[in-house]
Formats: C-alpha cells, sequence, structure tokens
C-alpha cells in the first residue's frame, strides 16, 4: 500500500506552499504521492506548463506530485480533476465532469453544499466520486453522514463511484492528518489514478480506516454525526465571535488565526 494525500493547493492557486514545500512536507509525513488541485482559474496556457514542469521536476521514484486542476463552477459547485490539466472554459459542472473523463482524469464533487445535494441528484454526467469528508470544509473531527447518504444514493445509478478523503490543504498550520492508502506498489501517474478510478484505495486517519466504498458502518457513522455537531457547534461561536470582533475593529491575531486553522 502507498500512502498519499489528495486534494492540495499550492502558491499557484491560493496555497501558502510552494510545490518544493509540500513534497518536504509530504515526505516526512511518511507519503509516496500528493495530488495537487490548484484552482484552474489562475492558470494560463503559459503558467500551466510551469505547474506541471514543476510537478514533474519535484517528482522521482521515492515521491511524486500529481499535478491536477479544482474547477469553478456554477452556483460555487468545485469539481477536481485529479490528474488532469486540460483547460475546460465551461463552468457546466457536468461538461466539467466529461471533458475532466475524456482527459485521462478522475473526477471528483468537491466538499458538495447541503443545498446542492438535489441538483447532483439530476446529473446526468455522474463523476467517478464525492469527496465525502474534506477536513477543511467538515472539520478534522468527523464528515458530515449526508454526504455518505448522497453518495450511496448515486451509487444506485453508478455503482462504481467512490467515496474521496480530501485535505483541501491551503495553509501551513491546517489540519492535514487526512490521508489515502492505495493498492499496488508504485506511485507512477497512471497507476495513482487507476488506483483512484476502481476504488482501489481506502481513507486514513489517525486508527481509522474509511473504504472507497463509502459503506461506513452505522456505529462509525453515529460516532461521525455527534462528533461533527458538537464541532460545527464551536465553529458557530467562533464565526459569531469573529463577527463581533470585525464590528468592533478589533483584529484577530494571527496566531489565533493559526492554532484555530489546526483544531478545524
Amino acid at each position: 500500500m502507498q500512502k498519499g494525500a489528495l486534494h492540495i493547493h499550492s502558491t499557484y492557486s491560493d496555497g501558502e506552499l510552494t510545490l518544493t514545500e509540500l513534497r518536504v512536507l509530504f515526505v516526512q509525513a511518511g507519503c509516496r504521492f500528493a495530488c495537487v488541485t490548484d484552482h484552474a482559474d489562475f492558470f494560463d496556457a503559459e503558467k500551466l506548463r510551469a505547474y506541471v514542469d514543476e510537478c514533474h521536476a519535484c517528482s522521482d521514484e521515492t515521491f511524486r506530485l500529481i499535478p491536477g486542476l479544482e474547477y469553478s463552477c456554477v452556483d460555487r459547485m468545485h469539481v477536481l480533476g485529479y490528474g488532469t490539466t486540460a483547460r475546460i472554459a465551461s463552468t457546466d459542472p457536468q461538461v466539467v465532469i466529461r471533458r475532466i473523463r475524456e482527459s485521462g482524469g478522475v473526477s471528483a464533487i468537491a466538499h458538495p453544499k447541503d443545498d446542492a445535494f438535489a441538483w447532483i441528484r439530476t446529473f446526468d454526467e455522474l463523476p467517478n466520486g464525492i469527496e465525502t469528508w474534506n477536513t477543511k470544509y467538515d472539520g478534522r473531527y468527523a464528515p458530515r453522514s449526508a454526504t455518505f447518504g448522497l453518495l450511496a444514493e448515486l451509487k444506485r445509478r453508478q455503482s462504481d463511484m467512490t467515496a474521496f478523503y480530501g485535505q483541501d490543504l491551503h495553509w501551513r498550520r491546517q489540519y492535514r492528518g487526512l490521508f489515502v492508502e492505495i493498492a499496488g506498489d508504485t506511485t507512477e501517474r497512471d497507476a495513482v489514478l487507476d488506483a483512484l478510478r476502481r476504488g482501489d484505495y481506502v481513507g486514513v486517519k489517525d486508527d481509522l480506516r474509511l473504504p472507497s466504498s463509502g459503506d461506513v458502518l452505522p456505529e462509525v457513522m453515529a460516532r461521525f454525526a455527534e462528533a461533527h455537531a458538537r464541532s460545527q457547534r464551536f465553529r458557530r461561536w467562533a464565526k459569531r465571535a469573529k463577527q463581533w470582533a470585525d464590528a468592533h475593529g478589533i483584529a484577530v491575531p494571527a496566531a489565533m488565526k493559526a492554532q484555530l486553522r489546526r483544531m478545524f
């Protein structure tokens, strides 16, 4: 099994870490690969070539940075294109999903909003999977159980859809303890993408192992629901505190922001 990280951002878009720094960070975490998905709207053709070239330059037989893109669609829906750097003019998520597949990439709807679930259910063009746990949006403690429910519904139409587990890493002090382990003994780009496409991986966080199928045991899902609700209550409190500080012209110290990013 090869350990890696999904949904990573660099200074090529809105991340704080360079590709070189990301390599060092993930090698130290015991990873063999990381799928970088910088935001597509930060790139023109020249910058895109530089991005791909630098990912390749930062890669060798011990560790690989796999360049990809995150596409911004209508109604703030984001679609991840693991392993694809195709420029896609459309903001229709179904067009984006189709183009990712045609370019040889692996598609996932990133951190779907609760109010987008009904719309996603109407899609004729479904992605390879749904990001069921995004530790930036959902928090480090637990995912939303409803996202696993959405995946289960969609799998009735497309049985090979999978659950993706992503860090959505942007900041130096952000929590980054959610990984994947893929089957096989190589981290060549095509081997990693094939493993993600087939679902030959598990999500890993501490002692927790999460199946690519998204079929989580009911007792685990119950713990997730409780932990996520508790985390969200604290998040709402923190948000109200920040709004109060902003209204009174009080700047939140950078150290406090960094600590909150590590917590959530």
